[in-house]
């Protein structure tokens, strides 16, 4: 049952507490056959329930047996959860600030966010919105409302379905991009410079670098778009230097 999973119960406890409620005082032979459980699991189980103050024993000549206690001790049962994580929660006020020292001592953490073909839609999405938001600099440190795109002839059929007024979209916010195309094909749309870059025989990556961030959109063995955003500076500092020193000798 769900709510005995709510109250830390595993599913064998939960067995173990429902099958002596149902059979009354028994010993750890008959509830362990009754389960269905080893005898040690069934008495780690049972050593658990008196913990929490679920089931009691008593000894009859040479032999122990368990008892179930009145069902109305699991509400004491959440009412001392409530007490122990109300008491966790005003000692970890504390601690978080120590913890979040030394997550900060880690420096910045890669972040990963991954897409399925209706979502690519929103990797475009998010490319327009950083750069309106967020515009990198150039190699003088100069402002620029600018991205970089390894352009793929194998995924781009496929990465503007959902979003086909991509480019007058990002026209509209005077963003630009410099293109390298891999592979025939593309076509200029306006704030736009491209270069190609022969390959033959080639299912390349489609790769967008934008501010803080890098996009690498393939095709899985369905041949269905996958994306996934890697969000990092280091990364995308890394990957802008490699393509506009590319640029350059194009």
């Amino acid at each position: 049952m769900e709510i005995f999973k709510k109250l830390g119960f595993s599913d064998k406890l939960a067995k173990i507490y429902l099958a002596l409620l149902s059979l009354g005082p028994s010993s750890v032979r008959n509830l362990a056959e009754n389960c269905e459980l080893n005898r040690g699991t069934t008495y780690d189980s049972l050593k658990w329930l008196q913990e929490k103050g679920l089931v009691n024993y008593y000894q009859k000549d040479t032999k122990q047996f368990f008892v179930a206690e009145d069902p109305e001790k699991l509400q004491t049962l959440v009412k001392v959860q409530q007490v122990e994580l109300s008491e966790a929660s005003q000692k970890l006020e504390k601690t978080v600030p120590e913890l979040q020292a030394l997550y900060n001592k880690g420096g910045e953490r890669p972040v990963a966010r991954y897409y399925e073909r209706k979502e690519i839609c929103q990797i475009l999405e998010d490319v327009l919105t950083t750069c309106e938001n967020s515009p990198s600099t150039d190699a003088q440190g100069k402002s620029e409302n600018l991205y970089r795109i390894y352009s793929a002839v194998g995924i781009r059929e496929y990465l503007y379905d959902n979003f086909s007024t991509f480019s007058d979209a990002r026209i509209g916010k005077n963003i630009a991009v410099k293109v390298i195309a891999i592979g025939e094909g593309g076509e200029l749309r306006g704030l736009d410079e491209r270069k190609w870059l022969k390959a033959e025989n080639a299912n390349p990556t489609y790769i967008i670098i934008y501010p803080g961030k890098t996009a690498y959109i393939s095709l899985d063995a369905k041949k269905e778009p996958i994306g996934v955003v890697i969000e990092n500076e280091g990364v995308f500092e890394t990957q802008k230097i490699i393509f506009d020193n590319l640029w350059e000798k194009l």
